[in-house]
């Protein structure tokens, strides 16, 4: 789950998490954000149980930004270790639930957040579920500052992908679905609230993203209400069909690319070590040399 810092997503996550329970399903839970100063859900897997985020800002000299991301850092080196536990629960667990920091380009555009994203896409079924404050995105403005987010992530990651209004409760999603399926819509808000600059900004943005937003699945939540919560589930389960029927494949054929290319590297080594050899064999050597 990846939101913007106070799109309520760990809120959401709570909510996510009673509603598992409530249907017989616990899920298991892994927190990653090394900042957060208190869970409102019990984590079966705590990155602050391993990085001290506050012992890593000292020892390290660095600030809030740099100290998480350093955090995610040692955290990273050992996901085989949370890969082993992530194992043993898969066959008896349906959902694994992964709480990232606010400061989303810390994980989205970070070495260790694609470690962990590539890791845990390579052997189980990966949905990205995008958190969206839906009352600060009533603006043009800022909902197109999320949707530009959104595409970011989604070409980053190449996983099923959900962008998830939150807050419905506060201000109900429909202008934004509106927005995405109706161009002139969108264009009608954009010259009552901007001009100038802005506006041909966005008019030229809003064109780009029209074909993102054709493939692109939407709900709507309450994390204080749980409204919304069975949409939002029926969308992940069309992402699971999705992830085996076109993202399994592709990263099947990015991971036998890769190895493909190791073992034309380690056979082009063989040879020029082979040939170094032979080339030394053959060599008369001076006797004067010593």
């Amino acid at each position: 789950m990846i939101g913007m810092a106070g799109s309520g997503k760990t809120t959401l996550m709570q909510r996510i998490n009673a509603y598992l329970h409530e249907r017989k399903t616990p899920p298991y839970v892994v927190n990653l954000d090394p900042a957060v100063a208190k869970l409102p859900f019990q984590a079966n897997i705590d990155i602050r149980d391993t990085v001290d985020y506050k012992q890593v800002m000292k020892e390290y000299n660095l600030g809030p930004n740099g100290g998480i991301l350093t955090s995610l850092n040692l955290f990273t080196t050992k996901l085989d270790q949370v890969m082993e536990l992530v194992d043993k629960r898969a066959a008896t667990t349906e959902y694994f639930l992964y709480d990232t920091p606010g400061q989303i380009e810390i994980f989205t555009w970070s070495a260790s957040g694609a470690i962990i994203t590539n890791t845990l896409a390579a052997t189980y079924p990966t949905v990205v579920v995008y958190v969206v404050d839906t009352p600060r995105t009533a603006s043009p403005a800022t909902f197109m500052s999320n949707m530009m987010y959104a595409c970011s992530i989604l070409y980053k990651t190449q996983l099923p992908f959900i962008v998830t209004f939150n807050k419905t409760d506060v201000v109900s999603h429909e202008f934004a679905v509106n927005w995405m399926s109706d161009f002139e819509a969108f264009q009608q808000a954009l010259m009552r609230n901007e001009d100038g600059f802005m506006t041909s900004l966005m008019n030229s943005m809003s064109l780009v993203l029209d074909e993102f937003y054709n493939h692109l699945r939407v709900a709507g939540v309450s994390a204080m209400t749980g409204e919304g919560l069975d949409g939002l589930f029926a969308k992940i389960d069309e992402a699971v069909v999705e992830y085996y029927e076109e993202f399994r494949p592709a990263i099947e054929r990015q991971i036998e690319k890769k190895r493909e290319d190791e073992r034309k590297q380690k056979a082009e080594q063989m040879s020029q070590l082979m040939h170094d050899l032979a080339v030394s064999e053959g060599k008369e050597v001076n006797p004067q040399q010593k």
